[in-house]
Order: structure tokens, then C-alpha cells, then sequence
């Protein structure tokens, strides 16, 4: 990603979430309801979540910091590749059939949901039958809790900017809120809307907006 790109999309996001970010709000009486905090609620995230998300540097390292001091252990050296090793090993056990796509990038373990598992068409509630397979998910993140939880939404091209913008981040809280409901520590998450920005397929088929029209959890190692 280029500096003007970034740049803008920074811009972006910033206007989003200075305009519309909401803290998550705690328990409503069904712990399995993944709408009790959503409406767009952005749990941890502000500018420096965004800044994270888009470079991979400075807030990420702030909260390995914040993890660390508050009796997260971090990891260092070749631990750090057989803990991540052992934590997709699991994941990719629990996700079997699912709809989840699970990969890796270095020490960097990715989940991705795609729309048609998880929401109905242009809605932010999850599906009641993809509960298991989050809770799955849940299991492994709150066993393996020395990372970091990147959740990021994104959609296809159709539609304007604010509203697949506004879903985005809808639907990334609905994932994060969840995730939390079960028990993954709140201060590991960063969540964030990317709106249509960060296609991973062409737009021009309705194969690849199906691609993009996702969440994505990023799974990354807190450093010591």
C-alpha cells in the first residue's frame, strides 16, 4: 500500500470513527445474542486502532505493550513461531467445515469469514447458526491468549461509500462483540470498518464481490 494511499484511507476512517465510534457496553441477559453491543460499536479501537490496522506498527506495539504490563507474557524468538504453529493447528481443527478460511503470513494467522456464512445479504446480524463455529474460534483465541485480535469488515463495490463504510464496521463489531461475549480478553481486540477499500478480488463479477465482502480476523503475537 502506497503513503497517499494510506494516507487517505487514514483520513478516511478517522472521519468515521470521530463521528459515529461508540464503546462497547457489556451483557444483555442472552450471553449467545451477538446484537447486544452492536450498532457499530467499535470496541477499543480510535485513531490509534486505525493507524495499527493500516501500517502494522505503532498501535499494535502500544498494546503488546499495554498486554505485557498488564501480565499478558509476551513471546520472543522461535517461541513465537511454535506457539503460532500450535494456535493455527487448532484453529484450523475447530473451523473444519465451517465456512472459515483459515491461512498464514509469517507469524500472522488469518481468519476470514466470508458474508454469505455469517450475515444474510446487506444485514449486521450474525447468522444464529454460525454461533458454534465463533464459539469454536473463542475457545482457541482464549487458550492462546498472548495475541493481538485484528477485526476488520469489509464489502464489495455496490452501494455508496458511507453505507459500506457504515456495514463494515457494523459488522466487524457484531464479530468482535461476540468474540468478547465468550470470553476473549476485551483490551487484545482492535476493531475497524474498512468499508469497500481493500477488494481482494474484481468487483466486476459477482464471484469476486462475493470475496469481498467479509470479516477478517488477524491473529498476531504479543512480543516481550
Amino acid at each position: 500500500m502506497n503513503v497517499m494511499l494510506k494516507t487517505g484511507a487514514l483520513a478516511a476512517l478517522t472521519v468515521t470513527l470521530l463521528g459515529g465510534c461508540a464503546s462497547y457496553t457489556g451483557q444483555t441477559s442472552d450471553p449467545n445474542d451477538p446484537n447486544r453491543t452492536q450498532r457499530g460499536a467499535l470496541i477499543g479501537a480510535g485513531i490509534g486502532a486505525v493507524a495499527g490496522l493500516l501500517s502494522g506498527s505503532d498501535a499494535t506495539e502500544r498494546r503488546q505493550r499495554a498486554l505485557v504490563g498488564a501480565g499478558v507474557g509476551g513471546l520472543a524468538g522461535g517461541a513465537i513461531g511454535a506457539y503460532q504453529d500450535r494456535q493455527e493447528a487448532e484453529l484450523r481443527r475447530q473451523t473444519a467445515g465451517t465456512g472459515i478460511g483459515v491461512s498464514r503470513d509469517g507469524d500472522v494467522i488469518k481468519l476470514n469469514l466470508p458474508d454469505g456464512v455469517t450475515f444474510d445479504f446487506g444485514k449486521a446480524d450474525l447468522k444464529s447458526q454460525f454461533y458454534p463455529a465463533l464459539n469454536n474460534v473463542a475457545v482457541t483465541l482464549r487458550e492462546y491468549n498472548q495475541t493481538i485480535v485484528e477485526v476488520s469488515g469489509h464489502t464489495d463495490s455496490i452501494g455508496s461509500d458511507a453505507v459500506n463504510q457504515r456495514l463494515s464496521e457494523q459488522r466487524a463489531s457484531a464479530v468482535g462483540n461476540y468474540l468478547i461475549g465468550q470470553g476473549v480478553q476485551r483490551e487484545r481486540f482492535e476493531i475497524v470498518g474498512m468499508g469497500k477499500r481493500y477488494p481482494v478480488a474484481s468487483n466486476d463479477t459477482d464471484a469476486g464481490r462475493a470475496l469481498n465482502r467479509r470479516v477478517e480476523i488477524r491473529v498476531l503475537p504479543v512480543r516481550s
